[in-house]
């Protein structure tokens, strides 16, 4: 198995919009049951790309479940898929392409906590 990486600088924005260099997750913070999409601009992208697929699960970093492959849909901000945050743990991703060559931040994966929407 190829992975292509890169390294990313980190960005949040007012708007709900978490955005790492090419990955841009909305909303965040991320709430129970919240449909949260993720748009990819990354490596895999720019090397031409012709089939991109969000690789997703919950859980903690080394514990992975219900994990799906979702192809993800090309747009004009780049390639897209929605998923609903189902799991009170941590929404974890990478992506790969239709040749099996992989983005996963260098090893890392991308990763976000999951709130479950009480206020204190």
């Amino acid at each position: 198995m190829d992975h292509l990486d890169y390294d990313h600088v980190s960005h949040s924005s007012p708007d709900g919009m978490h955005d790492v260099s090419g990955v841009n997750v909305y909303p965040t913070p991320i709430t129970l049951g919240e449909h949260v999409n993720i748009i990819y601009d990354g490596l895999l992208s720019r090397s031409g790309a012709q089939d991109v697929y969000l690789h997703a699960g919950f859980g903690f970093h080394d514990q992975w479940h219900g994990i799906k492959d979702l192809k993800m849909f090309r747009t004009g901000r780049g390639w897209e898929q929605t998923l609903q945050a189902d799991d009170a743990t941590r929404l974890n991703f990478c992506f790969k392409d239709g040749a099996d060559h992989w983005d996963n931040n260098w090893g890392h994966n991308w990763s976000f906590e999951i709130h479950d929407g009480k206020q204190y």
